[in-house]
């Protein structure tokens, strides 16, 4: 008896040990996903040697997840076969490495949330801080607030640590509507704690001048606000939170007079607020190429290979699904096409149930939407975010999969 008594506490220490470290090791990861300055970036590295620990103690794919492994890894094997199309491989064979290793780390964040739903809360709270911390690097860099700051800007927009505007941008997305949810559906007491971080980070999607992110912030925050209507019944709530999105808006609309109120952002904004931009709509502009390399795709249905678009024509796709079609061929296309219908389908049919991790998906799935409307104009086969998004929204459907399982048991 006393040998099993002194034996419980010591397993409830190591379960909580583990825990912790379990914990800390996602957040940690998600966390670093905010700084890519240089590539490899310290993501890549971090994220390789935690999923090769996870995969030796126990990394476990459930049944639900199995349609995810099965899209992603037949999108990456197009790629494979249209790489053989290519007289010479250039760089390649490390691309598709990328590609593969993006669609592991969906996997992995679609398992661990699975098997620990606790850790949601700890990867959208580690996804916030990064996008505080890189957002205002962003908004400092922009107005060179210290010497050598203007490493946090591209081509005269906000980058914050990333390398493009145009990833800066849509990486503060699923921050940003999480706290404006937090905002809509908090305690009042606790509205400034919400706003200020929301702020600094608007002020960066705002100064990164990047119109595919303005665009998803504000379609991710209008389907947000229709999802809380729906979701509830009270009219008392939904009363708040149409009066709590006036305010939202006021404050959103002030903070942007007051930074158009510098001239070189008010021309700036000026010049990127067209929605055509010349290279989009000139004579071999991106609109006219994509007539081209869908023309291209027709006659070779097993892909041209990885980047040999951007080879070609000197400029990139700028188009998720014509980047399918002709990096990864035909099976590629049809694999992330099935990948893109299956998660909308099967998050949109459990998103408005009352479970603990509700909140989460229903920020992570309207972002989600935003960011596949977003890939008809940009590329986004490599965001390391966009893998993290997939990768919540199927740790969800798995853990709905697992609640009805239960509940059938329990009521059989």
């Amino acid at each position: 008896m006393s040998a099993i008594s002194h034996e419980l506490p010591r397993q409830a220490v190591n379960a909580k040990l583990i825990s912790l470290i379990t914990a800390a090791a996602v957040s940690l990861g998600v966390l670093l996903s905010g700084f890519v300055i240089n590539e490899p970036a310290p993501y890549e590295l971090y994220m390789a040697a935690l999923i090769g620990v996870w995969a030796l103690f126990g990394l476990r794919i459930s049944k639900p997840i199995v349609p995810l492994v099965v899209l992603l890894v037949t999108f990456n094997i197009g790629g494979m076969i249209s790489m053989t199309q290519m007289a010479e491989l250039f760089n390649t064979p490390l691309y598709l490495a990328v590609s593969l290793f993006l669609a592991l780390t969906a996997i992995f964040f679609a398992a661990v949330t699975e098997a620990q739903p606790g850790l949601y809360r700890l990867i959208f709270g580690a996804w916030v801080t990064a996008a505080i911390v890189t957002a205002a690097l962003g908004i400092l860099g922009y107005f060179q607030a210290f010497p050598g700051a203007d490493i946090f800007t591209k081509f005269e927009r906000a980058s914050g640590a990333f390398q493009d505007p145009n990833v800066f941008g849509p990486f503060l997305t699923l921050p940003g509507i999480y706290l404006l949810h937090r905002l809509l559906t908090g305690s009042v007491a606790r509205m400034p704690l919400y706003a200020v971080p929301l702020l600094i980070i608007v002020g960066g999607v705002f100064l990164s001048f990047s119109r595919g992110a303005w665009g998803l912030f504000g379609a991710s925050a209008i389907l947000l606000v229709a999802g809380l209507f729906l979701q509830s019944a009270s009219g008392v709530f939904r009363l708040r939170i149409a009066v709590m999105t006036i305010v939202a808006v006021l404050l959103l609309a002030m903070t942007i007079m007051v930074a158009l109120q510098v001239p070189a952002v008010a021309e700036l904004f000026s010049a990127r607020a067209r929605l055509a931009q010349d290279y989009d709509s000139a004579q071999f502009g991106r609109f006219a190429r994509y007539g081209i390399g869908f023309l291209m795709a027709m006659e070779h249905p097993l892909g041209i290979g990885p980047l040999n678009f951007g080879r070609i024509f000197k400029e990139d796709t700028h188009d998720i699904w014509l980047k399918a079609l002709l990096d990864y061929g035909w099976l590629g296309f049809v694999s992330y096409l099935m990948l893109i219908c299956w998660t909308v389908a099967a998050g949109f049919r459990i998103l408005f149930r009352d479970r603990p991790w509700q909140p989460y998906l229903l920020c992570a799935y309207v972002v989600f939407l935003g960011h596949i409307a977003l890939g008809t104009v940009i590329d986004t086969d490599h965001w390391r975010h966009f893998y993290l998004l997939l990768g919540l929204i199927w740790g969800a459907i798995a853990l709905e999969y697992r609640y009805q399982r239960r509940h059938r048991v329990d009521f059989a």
